[in-house]
């Protein structure tokens, strides 16, 4: 962490997340495959549902999931071993609290909340089936993510990698099964892939915990006093993630919401285009967990020079790969939308949508990837102000499109231009402010 070569250290330690969150993003895309089978209304149902998922995932993993990461690099770069192992269980409690609040909230809001999004009839009834199930089981899937958030911020990514990856497989049998009610079951239809991602995440908890709990592990999971200084050295970084997490994917139900005043078959075709997007997040993901670990235990450790170069071999390197690819989708959507549908309303749609916002993904890398050293370091004022600009520029555009004085199109457009407002404005950030400890 504090003296191997830079890029090949992050490869290292990024690589066996970025391949099994390839996987698990696979299995999502699978499980759109399997549910596209069953008409438009359960695509535009699973289409509806993706941003609040996509919401639970980022506050958790990319919010809280970071504060978690960074206090415990910060706290093993220090040399404290009983304070990493002390936030560890800290880190749990917060899982707790936070899964049962998504529960309550989207159980209790569901209805409100997809009928705004668009959704109506047979795809609202689908949507809200496929949901109560999903968020029944957040506690277990938000415990998954900050136990594995903890042991990749300690520079173990094995661990997580191995089971990530036994849960995907395991998704990969079960989820068709119970969709399509293979080998004799009752045909489940979207539901079924809720009920295949609630027992996934249940059976990569036990393993996290049995592996955390065992002698051998160098971060154990055992009880401590709570600690107010703890929980703050989680949270101050977190919560401010959280809202930026929050405000990415409340563009993205913003900009669905804006699908919905036209069509189902527009709600289905951003739905698939925008799933592309989740192929960017292992990538950005994967290395930008690896920045946290590195930059917080070199921050933890006093080396700031070397906290800031690791960020910026980082964002360079992302944010040229993802650049590559989305010029290249760019030029042939059709490659990625005609997997899941032939209808041409929907393929339209999806087009329109690539062909705009695929030149913007390299940029989108860089501000995600400093947004990931800023938690590292305990400096995310900066990509706050970042996710607050492309907030408005996604909440704007869709209320121009349900004003009447904005076309979908135009309204892709001012997405695109947010994100790539959004890179000019980190870079800025990340040179103007200092790093250091706290």
């Amino acid at each position: 962490m504090l003296h191997a070569p830079l890029l090949p250290l992050l490869i290292r330690l990024a690589v066996p997340t970025v391949a099994v969150m390839l996987m698990q993003t696979v299995l999502s895309v699978a499980e759109t495959y399997f549910v596209s089978g069953l008409g438009v209304d359960a695509i535009a149902a699973a289409s509806l549902v993706v941003p609040v998922m996509l919401l639970m995932t980022m506050v958790s993993n990319g919010g809280v999931g970071g504060g978690v990461s960074s206090a415990v690099a910060r706290a093993l770069g220090a040399g404290r071993q009983e304070e990493a192992e002390s936030l560890v269980w800290h880190s749990v409690v917060i899982a707790i609290g936070a899964g049962g609040l998504f529960t309550v909230t989207v159980i209790a809001m569901g209805p409100t909340l997809y009928r705004a999004l668009g959704g109506t009839g047979a795809s609202l009834q689908q949507a809200l089936q496929y949901s109560n199930i999903l968020f029944g089981g957040a506690v277990l899937f938000w415990i998954s993510a900050l136990l594995q958030s903890a042991l990749r911020g300690a520079g173990n990514v094995r661990a997580p990698a191995l089971i990530m990856l036994g849960g995907v497989c395991a998704g990969l049998v079960i989820s068709p099964v119970l969709i399509l009610g293979w080998l004799g079951l009752p045909r489940m239809g979207v539901a079924g892939a809720g009920v295949a991602q609630v027992l996934c995440t249940t059976g990569s908890v036990g393993a996290l915990v049995a592996s955390m709990r065992s002698a051998g592990s160098k971060l154990r999971l055992r009880r401590y006093p709570l600690r107010h200084d703890h929980f703050e050295a989680i949270l101050g970084v977190g919560l401010l993630s959280t809202l930026n997490a929050a405000m990415s994917t409340l563009s993205m139900a913003a900009i669905t919401a804006a699908a919905g005043t036209f069509s189902v078959a527009t709600i289905a075709g951003y739905g698939i285009a925008s799933r592309l997007e989740m192929l960017l997040v292992p990538v950005m993901f994967g290395f930008g967990t690896a920045t946290i670990a590195v930059v917080g235990t070199c921050i933890g450790a006093g080396d700031v020079a070397r906290a800031r170069r690791a960020a910026l071999v980082n964002a360079l390197f992302v944010g040229g790969l993802l650049e590559v690819l989305g010029i290249g989708v760019a030029f042939m959507p059709g490659l990625w939308m005609a997997h899941f549908t032939s209808d041409p309303d929907v393929l339209a749609v999806g087009g329109q949508y690539l062909r705009l916002m695929g030149p913007a993904f390299g940029f989108i890398a860089i501000t995600l990837s400093l947004y990931f050293a800023g938690q590292g370091a305990r400096r995310v004022g900066w990509p706050l102000a970042v996710g607050v600009l492309r907030f408005v520029c996604a909440l704007s555009a869709a209320a121009l499109v349900f004003a009447g004085r904005l076309s979908l199109e135009s309204a892709f457009l001012v997405v695109t231009g947010g994100a790539i407002a959004g890179a000019v404005l980190t870079v800025w950030g990340f040179a103007r402010v200092q790093w250091g400890r706290r």
